[in-house]
């Protein structure tokens, strides 16, 4: 009986535990379901479709990937509303967003008579301290306004280059604007004349480095232009102005409007200057210069308001008429018209003359017939003032039946070839003829602007002056011995090195390379030679051949950096021209040398010459074809890794975004044929070319003021021609004058090889 009460007790307590569990085990699945749902329904309705909702046990699992840390945040405090926070296990994700995009860095700087101001967003690790305490040297009184923002993030490339260029270039700007973005700089300045306005536009193109990127808007007072003169003239050249001046940009464009209608080609100038006799101004040239195109031949002269209309002996007198008579009546009231058919001339005796002449060296004379003894002491003292009083070199003879008026004619031919660089003057009784060069854009203008004050507007003259900008003073451009005294001065500074037995240039050779292209942007209208040479090791034969194949190769390297390239030749001497003994290290090393020698003093001015020719091309690329015999001459090197290329100068910048200007641009430079006669074999200062890499590894030394991108001088104007990187004006060309053929005065070699 007692055994039987305890297995039932036992039986009893077993039952109420598995009923228990059972009790519990189905309240937490209940409870489970309950909470699962309730959080999944409040996530729906927050909008949190993303979450997915999982439970174990009282748990309650958060899963999935939240658009942001906010809607993260968001949906965990959600849940914890819904069932105890303490039962919420937050199993999600955010998704990974991208890096926060760097600032657009950027500096504008802005300096007038006030002070110097600094406005914009520069890197955090700009010192602003030392750009204060530098920029306090120039500013007036010290004044800088710190108005820059900073932010923490990594330095663009091309940065800090354009900073210091900008910096640099204020220096020399005491009122004006500068731009600063990474690898690009806007300059707008104010000058105080066109002759500054040209420097400072050519020490921009030089100074600027190859990879920045340069715009300038330099402006100048307008010049007061008195007499206000314009002269225009068809003959058997061409309808073409000898002088022109407007008013406004507008006229301007008017006037070289109404001579391209008359048949004018080519680039056409007009200065825009203060002084105009008329608002009319512009229309008045229109209908004059349309005018002289219905007689077809003929000058029209404006000074002031008086017009000289002189028509060819070849034009029709009905068509004379009629043509004067429209313009009289049209013509603003305000102008004159002085209008001459000439006579075709009569058999008559020899006009007298008189002629002044003045040559490269600055040396004039005097030469005709004078009315006097008093006239010819005073044409000869005019003269003594306006050139030197040594050298003046008078031989006139007096001459009593003169016509009236020969004195003044000889004075103001005298002040006319003072304006040229080298010329001469005829006088005649009927005609005063100008003909030279100068530096001066505005020679031509200022030429007959002074005859026709001197003479009246009805003056007959025939002007041929032309602009040579290496007689610019405002350019600096170098000569042809001191282009190829650079040239060498780079290649002693750092050698040009090539690969063991070949014609492949070493990386070490890009850097001189990149000074030598500098160097050669303004030196590109002279004929030189470019010469390869080696030491004696090896075969004769082959040393010369593989002399030429580095010369060839260093040509083409100098084209890809955009040199223009067809004024030089390359040519190899192999070892026939040493410049020291090839006993040593020291002297074969000397002796493997790449230098430039000049064939011609005379810069050449030729449209052909922007381009090497086919035939150029095709020697060059049968001298680089031919291989060179393996271990002919000197010892293997380290230096072979491949050539480095200069960073390629940007094709797609507009060639001229500013305002046209009286003539501060310059000309592009052209050259000859490259495949011109070879000349000179005497080596100028020795360069280098070598097997080896050179001892002297220093930086290459490019002059203070070289070519177009190179250290202040200067794109120009001329810069901008030469590179499309830069944003100027350009005019156009103009024949330079003769000069000696020379060479550089320490070379004396052994006979051409």
């Amino acid at each position: 009986m007692h055994l039987r009460q305890k297995i039932l007790t036992a039986a009893a307590f077993s039952g109420a535990l598995v009923l228990s569990a059972l009790i519990a085990g189905g309240s937490a699945t209940i409870i489970e379901k309950t909470s699962r749902k309730d959080v999944q329904i409040a996530m729906e309705a927050a909008g949190h479709s993303w979450v997915e909702v999982q439970t174990d046990g009282l748990q309650v699992v958060l899963l999935g990937t939240a658009p942001s840390e906010a809607e993260r945040f968001r949906a965990v405090k959600l849940a914890g509303s819904v069932v105890e926070a303490t039962r919420i296990v937050d199993n999600t994700d955010v998704e990974s967003t991208e890096a926060i995009q760097a600032p657009d860095f950027s500096l504008e700087i802005l300096r007038n008579d006030e002070g110097i101001s600094l406005i914009g967003l520069v890197p955090a690790t700009t010192d602003r301290e030392k750009l204060v305490a530098d920029l306090s040297a120039l500013a007036t009184d010290g004044q800088v306004a710190d108005m820059l923002e900073s932010a923490d993030y990594p330095v663009p490339a091309g940065w800090q280059q354009a900073v210091d260029f900008a910096l640099t270039s204020l220096k020399t700007l005491p009122r004006a604007k500068i731009s600063v973005d990474p690898g690009a700089v806007w300059i707008a300045a104010i000058t105080d004349s066109p002759a500054e306005k040209a420097r400072i536009e050519t020490s921009l193109a030089r100074r600027r480095p190859a990879d920045l990127k340069l715009k300038f808007d330099i402006s100048a007072p307008r010049p007061v232009i008195t007499p206000f003169t314009l002269r225009f003239l068809i003959d058997e050249v061409g309808p073409r102005f000898d002088a022109c001046s407007a008013d406004t940009e507008r006229g301007r464009n008017r006037i070289l409007a109404a001579a391209r209608g008359a048949g004018a080609k080519g680039d056409l100038g007009c200065t825009i200057g203060m002084g105009t006799p008329s608002p009319d101004w512009a229309r008045a040239v229109e209908l004059s210069i349309a005018t002289l195109s219905k007689m077809g031949a003929g000058t029209v002269t404006f000074s002031d308001a008086d017009i000289a209309l002189v028509a060819n002996d070849t034009v029709d007198p009905a068509v004379f008429d009629t043509a004067v008579g429209e313009l009289e009546s049209n013509l603003p009231e305000v102008f004159s018209l002085k209008a001459e058919l000439q006579k075709k001339p009569e058999a008559v005796s020899a006009a007298p003359e008189f002629t002044a002449t003045r040559d490269a060296e600055g040396q004039v004379q005097l030469r005709g017939r004078v009315t006097d003894d008093l006239q010819r002491d005073t044409v000869e003292s005019y003269a003594r003032a306006r050139f030197g009083a040594t050298r003046v070199y008078g031989a006139t003879r007096v001459d009593e039946t003169l016509p009236a008026g020969w004195p003044v004619r000889t004075l103001a031919g005298i002040e006319a070839l003072s304006q040229l660089a080298e010329g001469s003057v005829l006088v005649r009784p009927d005609l005063i003829r100008v003909t030279g060069v100068s530096g001066d854009t505005q020679a031509s203008d200022k030429v007959a602007r002074i005859l026709s004050e001197r003479l009246g507007e009805g003056a007959r003259m025939d002007l041929k002056v032309s602009y040579d900008k290496r007689l610019d003073p405002t350019l600096n451009l170098p000569t042809g011995p001191e282009c190829v005294a650079r040239l060498n001065e780079v290649l002693n500074a750092q050698k040009i090195t090539f690969e063991p037995g070949a014609a492949t240039i070493a990386s070490e050779g890009a850097a001189p390379l990149d000074a030598l292209a500098k160097v050669l942007k303004d030196c590109q209208e002279f004929r030189m030679e470019l010469g390869g040479h080696t030491d004696s090791q090896g075969g004769e034969d082959m040393n010369q051949r593989l002399s030429q194949q580095r010369a060839q190769a260093v040509l083409s390297a100098l084209r890809d950096r955009r040199v223009l390239v067809g004024n030089i030749t390359a040519r190899g001497y192999g070892e026939s021209q040493p410049i020291a003994e090839n006993d040593t290290e020291e002297g074969r090393e000397a002796n493997r040398r790449i230098e430039f020698v000049l064939l011609d003093e005379k810069p050449i001015e030729s449209d052909d010459a922007a381009a090497s020719t086919p035939a150029a091309e095709a020697a060059e690329a049968a001298a680089l074809a031919a291989p060179a015999e393996e271990g002919a001459l000197d010892e293997p090197t380290d230096d072979t890794a491949p050539m480095e290329d200069a960073a390629p100068m940007e094709d797609d910048t507009p060639a001229a975004d500013l305002p046209e200007d009286e003539g501060a641009a310059t000309a592009e430079p052209a050259g000859a044929d490259a495949t011109q006669a070879e000349g000179a074999a005497d080596p100028a200062a020795a360069g280098s070319g070598t097997d080896e890499p050179a001892a002297d590894t220093a930086e290459a030394a490019a002059p203070d003021q070289p070519a177009s991108d190179a250290a202040d001088a200067a794109l120009s104007p001329e810069a901008a021609a030469q590179d499309p990187a830069i944003e100027i004006p350009v005019a156009p060309a103009a024949q330079s004058p003769a000069r000696p053929k020379a060479r550089p005065a320490d070379l004396a070699g052994p006979a051409e090889n």
